[in-house]
């Protein structure tokens, strides 16, 4: 199974990539957001999700766990195929859909090209407990991509005291976005009142 290929960027359009890795092109098919991410890049590090099919053999790109994260969900769902999830992808951030879903806004879901209403109404219905349980993200994407080992330190405290890792992070970002500069002390604190 491929998890991620690193190298250079050989060619790169809003739908696809191929990155040029030890002298092997490796293709994939990439949403917008993704493509937004590389747009100026000239090396990259693509996450993989490898679709295996009788007739073919494809994969689809993402520039950091989190998005593939959500794409892998979004295909679990009923009618949700990887053209869809792609296309929601490319029309809303991950951190959208997630609001989305969570906030039930069913319009918002529909708004994106090949959803009608009941495949809106199923991606609630379905993913909605999911996404309240941390599915659908990486734990430390938040922090990683801030370099933030304070907020890792304070997420690994409250995990080895006894806290699931999704309840953890969910509010750690909370609580970092409403203060960036907390010391690790302070997110402890202040998190041990929400959890």
């Amino acid at each position: 199974m491929f998890d991620y290929v690193k190298g250079s960027i050989a060619e790169l359009s809003p739908t696809d990539i191929v990155v040029d890795c030890n002298n092997i092109g490796f293709h994939a098919q990439i949403s917008l957001q993704t493509y937004s991410d590389f747009e100026h890049s000239k090396e990259c590090k693509l996450y993989l999700h490898h679709v295996l099919r009788e007739d073919e053999e494809l994969f689809y790109g993402f520039s950091s766990k989190d998005e593939r994260e959500m794409f892998r969900l979004l295909i679990n769902v009923s009618g949700v195929g990887v053209g869809t999830a792609r296309m929601m992808l490319s029309s809303l951030s991950c951190e959208e859909v997630r609001e989305a879903i969570l906030s039930e806004n069913v319009n918002r879901i529909k708004s994106v090209k090949g959803i009608g209403l009941k495949t809106a109404q199923r991606l609630v219905l379905e993913l909605k407990d999911k996404i309240v349980k941390g599915e659908g993200s990486v734990g430390n994407l938040i922090y990683t991509k801030q370099n933030d080992s304070i907020s890792e330190e304070a997420s690994a405290a409250l995990v080895m005291l006894g806290f699931t890792k999704a309840n953890v992070n969910k509010v750690i970002a909370g609580i970092v976005k409403d203060k960036p500069d907390a010391s690790v002390e302070y997110i402890i604190k202040t998190a041990l009142k929400s959890l």
